[in-house]
């Protein structure tokens, strides 16, 4: 398989899909970027790659902080509060989930971001 085609082709990709998307599209395709990463990461845990693994859990980590930040703290009520307290236990349980090897952490975190990628379908699905 050619990676620097494929990476290419997957930038390419993503480029197109983020410039025509709304608010709510790029919380979806952050979302979905993130489930692919810790796929990756999940592998590398099992495959005991070290370096890729902590390499991956830092990019989970960095897409999980950007959603985080992108949320409305003062106008969006407890709703909000929650989800930014869900998006930092996700956060944490990555660092234990590196820490300990562990993929059944990774899964933990991959359920959740599961059910919160749901909300945001709904939430699209409401307001289109």
């Amino acid at each position: 398989m050619n990676h620097d085609a494929y990476g290419e082709y997957y930038s390419t990709n993503l480029d197109a899909q983020t410039a025509r998307a709304s608010p709510v599209e790029l919380v979806l395709v952050l979302t979905d970027g993130l489930l692919e990463e810790l796929a990756r990461a999940r592998g590398h845990i099992t495959g005991k790659r070290y370096e890729m693994k902590a390499a991956s859990l830092d990019k989970c980590t960095q897409i999980i902080n950007g959603l985080s930040s992108s949320l409305d703290f003062d106008n969006g009520g407890e709703v909000v509060a929650n989800l930014g307290r869900l998006y930092d236990y996700c956060v944490a349980r990555l660092y234990r989930a590196g820490m300990d090897m562990d993929p059944a952490i990774i899964d933990e975190v991959v359920g959740l971001l599961t059910t919160i990628r749901t909300g945001w379908q709904g939430v699209q699905a409401k307001h289109g």
